[in-house]
């Protein structure tokens, strides 16, 4: 605890580092407001009963709604939040496989990142027109029409330009967090939005037990005891590495005769290489077998209803199966072993007892393969284990937070934020040993 305390007077001493972690706070303070405004035009009492019913019992809605910080079930201006964005980058890098201009993008550095990420604004925005008349259609079915202050196409006109300009906003705040705050922007306003339903999740549960049985409190604790080992394992799942070892070859100085001995170093290969993008995969595709369920023919609308619902068997069983297909898929697109090879035989490194080049892209490729079997396995469990804890008796709000993305968002974004915190100290420490030569001197 005396270190924890050491550390963060150390952080508040760095200017640099401080001023970044207060605008950080202060726009994601600005989000959090925002997401409390509501759209102009309904009667915001009415709107928000509906909406929440609609989304209390967990389900696909449910998920939009946490990933929103409940900006989607209180009809707020950023009610999309920031997942239109992130459709248009997952679009984009599929794109970038297959698309040649996207290609030479990507290999243009820093001119070609800025077009690449002009190109997913303008498909944010496409993305929102969609997406943004699908919400106003759902109000239109859930809110009586009496309490709507403007009617027809006025609501139309003026929701949907309001909604795509909060998108575009929490997509700008995000990018500016990226640029002068600390951590990933648009994780960061994810988490956020998960955090501040986290909360409200654990009173549900708590009033829940308490209702239910006398021994509540020891259940609750219970509960917690297992959701901290929840968040040990995607710890894990996250930060785990397989290393293999690289040897660089002798150099010698011609001048001074000198020798130098060659370096060992290592590559270090992910257990889990994809993140939580198979699981966010594996959910747009999830939706396909719920479109069923309005079918006319009693078969279809069956499979349909069962793939409805998030916490069933057979929902789980082809969730689980896809993301383990997609951690394969999204990890062979992600990871390039062959220029991993190339680059290695470049710069002088080989790994012992292999042939660079040809050789060596395929012993990374097949020890790739063997670990995102593992992991990709992992991840499916993590992702389904929320339906797992709800038949032992956990509510359906709470139990989101026991696995599936929200919870790899969470601990993801929040190793990723700490490590950038620890580099600038790094950095400074090492300032400050070169030329002061003690820490104290280098924070006064």
């Amino acid at each position: 605890m005396k270190k924890f305390i050491q550390t963060i007077k150390d952080i508040w001493t760095i200017e640099e580092l401080r001023n970044k972690i207060l605008l950080t706070l202060g726009f994601m303070a600005i989000y959090r407001f925002a997401a409390q405004v509501p759209l102009p035009g309904i009667d915001i009492t009415v709107a928000q009963a509906a909406l929440q019913n609609q989304t209390s019992g967990g389900g696909i809605l449910g998920l939009l709604d946490m990933f929103t910080g409940g900006a989607f079930a209180q009809a707020s201006i950023v009610a999309l939040g920031i997942m239109p964005y992130i459709s248009a980058s997952i679009v984009v890098q599929l794109m970038g496989i297959a698309v040649p201009y996207l290609q030479k993008l990507q290999k243009d550095g820093e001119s070609g990142r800025k077009k690449i990420n002009q190109i997913t604004r303008w498909l944010t925005i496409a993305i929102t027109m969609v997406q943004g008349p699908a919400y106003i259609t759902n109000i239109y079915q859930l809110i009586p029409s009496d309490a709507f202050y403007i009617s027809g196409g006025m609501f139309w006109i003026t929701s949907m330009v309001i909604l795509t300009a909060g998108t575009v906003f929490a997509m700008w705040l995000g990018e500016k967090i990226t640029d002068k705050g600390i951590g990933n922007g648009i994780s960061l306003l994810i988490m956020i939005g998960i955090i501040a339903r986290l909360p409200e999740s654990f009173i549900q549960e708590f009033a829940a037990k308490m209702t239910a049985s006398n021994g509540a409190l020891i259940m609750i604790l219970l509960e917690i005891v297992i959701w901290l080992l929840v968040v040990m394992i995607c710890v894990y799942l996250v930060t785990a590495v397989r290393k293999i070892a690289v040897q660089y070859a002798r150099k010698t100085v011609a001048g001074n005769i000198k020798s130098v001995a060659g370096v060992r170093d290592y590559i270090p290969l992910k257990l889990n290489s994809s993140g939580v993008m198979p699981i966010i995969f594996a959910q747009a595709i999830m939706f396909a077998p719920a479109l069923m369920a309005g079918s006319d023919n009693d078969i279809v609308k069956s499979i349909g209803i069962e793939f409805s619902n998030m916490f069933g068997f057979w929902y789980n069983m082809l969730f689980a199966f896809l993301i383990i297909i997609f951690s394969y898929f999204y990890t062979a697109i992600t990871i390039p072993t062959n220029k991993m090879a190339d680059d290695l035989k470049r710069s002088g490194g080989f790994i012992p007892g292999v042939r660079p080049g040809k050789d060596t892209g395929e012993l990374l490729d097949r020890v790739l393969s063997l670990i995102t079997f593992p992991g990709s396995l992992m991840l499916a469990a993590v992702a389904i284990l929320p339906a797992l804890v709800v038949k032992f008796g956990l509510t359906q709000s709470w139990a989101l937070f026991y696995g599936g993305t929200s919870l790899l968002i969470m601990v993801g974004v929040a190793i990723d934020t700490i490590q950038q915190i620890n580099s600038h100290l790094l950095n400074r420490h090492y300032d400050g040993l070169m030329k002061k030569g003690t820490k104290r001197k280098l924070l006064s």
